[in-house]
């Protein structure tokens, strides 16, 4: 069987959600080839070894990722709807996530091989405590892990990206067995379903994509925290009630300037706020924000070109 490889060129801060929109017109796989990602696995920041380079990687500028979608041959006519959808997206970045040149590309394969070869672009992500695993991986859980299984068909939010990988790692640090946790743009769900195996009570997840809400749903019964996982399609925190004791949101700056105002008011008196998705010169902008509505950091970390804060009441 054919398939039309798309490549799209972008950059670290913006490939996921390149991908995020691939994966709306792609039954197979979407793939993303970091050189990045292949210097941090290979310098053991995961705890695993990546022995698979992409041949077109190797050749690209190290600002340069690329990002792979698998199209069925009746799908081709899409792609300028793809690429529309791309640029609406950098625009409303605007110009605070670099997409970079965004070129295309695109070629015709053969056969069904291209999916196991996607597939060795994943391994299990150690962070701390959790460990995320890509669901066609048979992980032997060691004790005291807790194991998050994540479908292939996944939204943004793999355990990969470094906003991601701070959100789960800060989380265990101020999550309490029985707490409530309150995730605003929760994408695959990784954050909510990591809450609820590490003892939260209830986990409440919101977002505004519908295949996020999908995928999240999808991954909170595959994880068997359905009971304790509640996911909706929402905007942001504005559409609900509740109050938690830790709020996550992994998101971009500016979405996260806006927000400020409102989250507190759904934080409980000695509850924490975790925020990631800010780039290091929007730090002071956000921590300004949440300073105004009366939160203020507690901790701060910093990998690669992203900054991650926990933040609480005076």
């Amino acid at each position: 069987m054919k398939y039309i490889e798309l490549t799209i060129h972008t950059t670290s801060e913006a490939s996921e959600l390149v991908a995020d929109i691939l994966w709306n017109y792609t039954e197979g796989g979407v793939a993303v080839s970091d050189i990045a990602d292949v210097i941090a696995l290979q310098n053991g920041q995961y705890g695993v070894y990546w022995d698979y380079l992409d041949e077109f990687l190797q050749a690209a500028p190290k600002s340069d990722v690329l990002v792979k979608a698998f199209l069925l041959p009746e799908r081709e006519h899409e792609i300028p709807a793809i690429m529309a959808e791309i640029y609406a997206c950098r625009e409303r970045a605007a110009g605070e996530i670099p997409f970079g040149t965004l070129e295309e590309t695109k070629r015709t394969i053969d056969g069904d091989d291209w999916i196991d070869i996607w597939k060795k672009h994943f391994r299990p992500i150690h962070l701390k405590d959790i460990v995320v695993v890509p669901e066609w991986i048979d992980y032997r859980e060691e004790p005291n892990e807790k194991v998050v299984v994540l479908d292939s068909n996944m939204a943004f939010g793999t355990g990969e990206h470094e906003t991601t990988a701070m959100c789960v790692e800060l989380m265990q640090e101020y999550l309490r067995e029985g707490n409530i946790v309150l995730d605003v743009g929760c994408g695959s769900g990784i954050l909510g379903i990591a809450a609820a195996k590490l003892g939260a009570k209830l986990c409440y997840l919101t977002d505004i994509d519908p295949v996020a809400v999908s995928s999240a749903k999808h991954n909170a019964i595959k994880n068997a925290v359905e009971e304790r996982v509640a996911v909706a399609e929402s905007n942001l925190v504005d559409d609900t009630l509740m109050r938690a004791d830790l709020i996550l949101a992994n998101i971009t700056a500016e979405i996260l300037v806006d927000l400020a105002p409102a989250i507190p008011s759904h934080l409980n008196e000695d509850g924490t706020v975790i925020l990631s998705g800010i780039l290091p010169d929007r730090a002071e902008k956000v921590k300004s924000a949440f300073g105004a509505a009366g939160l203020f950091p507690v901790k701060e970390m910093r990998r690669g070109e992203w900054v991650a804060i926990a933040l609480r009441r005076a």
